[in-house]
């Protein structure tokens, strides 16, 4: 699968994400994280590489920690966008919760001394023995999304004599997010349930004696670029609460997912500000408390992948940038044509050379595409670029497809770069066959 851009003549000379992303910045011509050059990481830790900046996390983090000053609200950071135990301690002391989608991520959560009491348990298939074990642990809340699940989380609450805290995740019938693939929120998707459905089952179990009606839960959809599907869910969910006192079933909760949309191109996504605002509006009237799961908007443009240059080749007056790292490393583009800027982390004193070239890894798949038709600086073999916005759904969608190992994760803090998940060795290729 090709990827393209939404326009058919991409800017020329070339988008600087630098302009929307201030923690990467140049100085002189050097691409800098924070206090440290990219150029640098590269030489001492090899390429494909994922930097962050924990200046950046810690912004976006705090962004949305003083926009929902006026209400009552807990950042719920998902921790599917990227699950590097680094990221997730650092997010901790910032004061956030989690959602999880899996015991994978539970786990992860409390390798990294995290109370399970700050997590909330997302996901279309949870098993039996991953109820089981959260339950055991203790976590905030359940969304639970099909009957069956309802009866296996009441059947292991009986068991284990724990009373379970949950939500049911209604399908609003809304349509959002910025691929067919992370929409989430209309009918003919696999999530959560329609609102008869969901409640018939808090009216039929709003006497159990195991399960805890704490709340209610939706999400629409990922990279949201337009807050009219926000308001359409939020009006939906006030609907719903409002059926529900009515039933004699008071919630404390409201839990409305995430999916806020960020940069990455050609794209204008709203605030945190503005998401926070329309969400303080629509739902402080209610009185109850707020659980939002943002996830891509905390760590997505705090991150790049770095890659160096192979060679080039031209076909048939087509040229090809062919870089080191591959869809192994970031699969967004062929997954979603998903549009990543790619530049050189070094520039000259003169204006350099624009091609459009199509940046291509060396995995064994035509749709090993980064972009296609591309404006870039011309470019030779040991060059070395960044892909950006690469801090969400990147090494977490990682594979060792092509037998690739899988690539390093820096986190950078000022002048300090520290290797937070060391680059898998070709032994690890092989580890547990």
């Amino acid at each position: 699968m090709r990827s393209r851009a939404p326009s058919e003549t991409p800017p020329a000379p070339p988008i600087d994400p630098t302009t929307f992303t201030p923690q990467f910045r140049w100085r002189g011509g050097d691409l800098i994280c924070e206090r440290t050059s990219l150029a640098e990481i590269a030489t001492r830790h090899g390429t494909p590489t994922y930097v962050y900046s924990r200046a950046a996390i810690e912004a976006n983090y705090r962004e949305y920690s003083a926009a929902l000053r006026g209400l009552s609200a807990t950042i719920c950071y998902s921790v599917k966008a990227n699950s590097n135990l680094s990221i997730l301690r650092l997010l901790a002391r910032y004061g956030s919760s989690f959602d999880i989608v899996s015991g994978g991520e539970l786990y992860r959560l409390q390798q990294s001394e995290i109370s399970p009491s700050r997590v909330v348990f997302s996901g279309v298939g949870k098993t039996r023995e991953e109820i089981g074990e959260a339950l055991r642990a203790g976590i905030l809340l359940f969304n639970v999304e099909s009957e069956a699940e309802l009866e296996v989380l009441q059947d292991e609450a009986a068991r284990l004599r724990k009373r379970a805290p949950v939500a049911i995740r209604v399908n609003p019938d809304v349509e959002a997010g910025g691929h067919r693939h992370i929409a989430t929120g209309c009918h003919q998707h696999k999530f959560g349930l329609d609102w008869p459905a969901a409640r018939r089952l808090y009216r039929t179990h709003r006497d159990s004696q195991w399960l805890n009606w704490k709340g209610i839960s939706a999400h629409v959809g990922s990279q949201i670029l337009d807050l009219k599907s926000l308001r359409r869910e939020l009006e939906r969910l006030v609907e719903f609460v409002g059926e529900l006192r009515r039933d004699g079933i008071p919630l404390q909760c409201i839990d409305i997912g995430g999916g806020l949309g960020i940069r990455y191109a050609f794209e204008k996504p709203p605030s945190i500000s503005q998401f926070a605002g329309i969400v303080t509006r629509a739902l402080k009237p209610l009185g109850c408390h707020v659980l939002l799961e943002p996830g891509r908007s905390i760590v997505g443009p705090a991150g790049v992948l770095l890659t160096r240059v192979i060679l080039t080749k031209v076909n048939r007056g087509k040229p090809f940038v062919v870089v080191d790292a591959g869809m192994n490393d970031f699969i967004r583009p062929a997954l979603y044509s998903a549009v990543h800027p790619v530049t050189p982390i070094k520039r000259g004193k003169t204006r350099p050379k624009i091609i459009r070239a199509d940046i291509v890894g060396p995995v064994c798949e035509s749709g090993d595409c980064f972009l296609h038709d591309w404006p870039i600086e011309e470019v030779q073999e040991g060059d070395v670029l960044a892909l950006w916005g690469a801090g969400a759904y990147g090494f977490v969608e990682a594979s060792n497809y092509n037998a690739r190992p899988r690539p390093a994760e820096i986190l950078v803090s000022g002048i300090i770069a520290k290797i937070v998940r060391r680059r898998e060795s070709r032994n690890d290729l092989v580890h547990g066959e």
